[in-house]
């Protein structure tokens, strides 16, 4: 009973933080403020896989202009399901980037 005790206070604690993982740049905040919180470091890692894909189909878009609109739609889309992940207070392995996100050391 205590084990899940410590785990809810460690999701409540976290919670907002870890939606600002989902939120573009804002990633950035909780990878330095509350990495200590499993929630908000699993959360975070995921946040900044899906940042750094944003960039690079912002980049690859000056090559392939199709290209914006749809990578920017699937990353939406993830974020979207990261964010209602949060809000529910579980952990969510989206893919591809989650395999990512666990190879990053913090």
């Amino acid at each position: 009973m205590a084990i899940k005790r410590e785990s809810e206070k460690i999701v409540l604690e976290g919670k907002v933080f870890a939606i600002l993982s989902y939120l573009s740049i804002l990633c950035i905040i909780p990878l330095i403020l509350k990495k200590e919180n499993e929630f908000v470091l699993a959360h975070g890692k995921q946040g900044l896989v899906i940042f750094v894909a944003e960039v690079g189909v912002f980049i690859l878009s000056i090559l392939f202009p199709g290209l914006l609109k749809l990578g920017w739609f699937i990353l939406l889309v993830m974020s979207f399901i990261g964010i209602i992940a949060v809000l529910r207070g579980q952990y969510v392995e989206l893919p591809v980037i989650s395999k990512v996100a666990d190879k990053i050391t913090l």
